[in-house]
């Protein structure tokens, strides 16, 4: 897999994160509520990213961000409007684009304009600042979004348990999947986005595409209860995977993985070692073999 550092496209990248804020809050508007926010997730695309299909009423519509055609596409019914991703524009002017097309097709959605658990917070309705757009580097970044999809896919698919499949967290803009064991743990802080996303015990797979300070992009796997507290790692998989137990996090840099299985193995090997910290029971019927004839599998023949 190709990779792209934070450093190389991150003013192209800060323009994505802000695209996917609009769409993230339309979701949030529209979308039947579920635990974890699990209904705010915008699904990685084949073009990028989407809200999947929404309903407002008997209306049924669906806003996609698509970097291979380097275009904005909102679907109301039978209508599609197109607005270009360019350089030069600002969020302020794609906003009022994408909720001008569902305004014109009678759709209404009343969205908190200000950025979410952003580092700089901007309004989306009015900051007119120019925003850089690389088509190429978005590709690149989009395509890391679907490796880390594919790869949290293939590990949580056959798995017999309760399970969000990946999604783009708009907030943070990480792909990120979960395993829900289901016990009651209330967040202890009175926080609006905390209180809802961490209320049982869960274990997060996740993967982010780095910032200033982290400049590689990094798979990651977090629990709750959060756990600031040294584990043993003797089992972690790949040899450069590692704990950090002031971030309650495993850590595995994407310059350290040299092939499928190291990512599979990290997943695997840092669940086992959570599940037992997290005294969850019954694990070992979630990976249960599925009985049903393998798929067939692509060879170099």
């Amino acid at each position: 897999m190709e990779m792209i550092r934070h450093s190389e496209w991150a003013e192209t990248k800060l323009t994505l994160h802000l695209l996917s804020q609009i769409l993230g809050k339309i979701k949030l508007a529209l979308a039947p509520q579920e635990p974890q926010w699990t209904h705010v997730t915008l699904p990685v695309a084949l073009c990028g990213f989407s809200t999947g299909p929404l309903v407002q009423g008997e209306t049924w519509l669906q806003l996609d961000v698509d970097v291979f055609q380097s275009h904005i596409r909102v679907q109301v019914g039978a209508d599609t409007s197109v607005f270009p991703l360019e350089a030069g524009k600002s969020i302020s002017t794609y906003y009022e684009e994408i909720m001008g097309a569902l305004r014109a097709n009678g759709v209404s959605v009343a969205l908190n304009p200000r950025t979410q658990e952003m580092r700089e917070l901007r309004y989306l309705d009015r900051d007119e600042t120019p925003l850089a757009y690389d088509a190429m580097a978005a590709q690149r970044g989009i395509r890391l979004f679907q490796y880390a999809a594919r790869e949290q896919t293939a590990f949580l698919a056959p798995l017999r348990c309760r399970k969000v499949k990946p999604g783009l967290f708009w907030g943070t803009f990480d792909v990120s999947s979960l395993i829900v064991y289901g016990r009651p743990e209330p967040f202890p802080e009175d926080k609006v986005i905390e209180k809802a996303a961490f209320d049982e015990h869960m274990v997060e797979f996740g993967f982010w595409l780095g910032d200033e300070a982290v400049d590689i992009p990094t798979f990651f796997i977090l629990p709750y209860p959060f756990q600031y507290t040294e584990i043993g790692t003797e089992r972690l998989k790949p040899q450069d995977a590692y704990y950090d137990a002031g971030k309650s996090e495993f850590f595995l840099s994407l310059e350290n993985v040299g092939e499928t299985r190291d990512v599979q193995a990290f997943f695997r090997t840092s669940f086992d070692i959570l599940s037992e910290q997290l005294e969850w029971e019954g694990c070992d019927h979630y990976f249960m073999p599925l009985d049903m004839p393998k798929q067939q599998e692509l060879t170099d023949e």
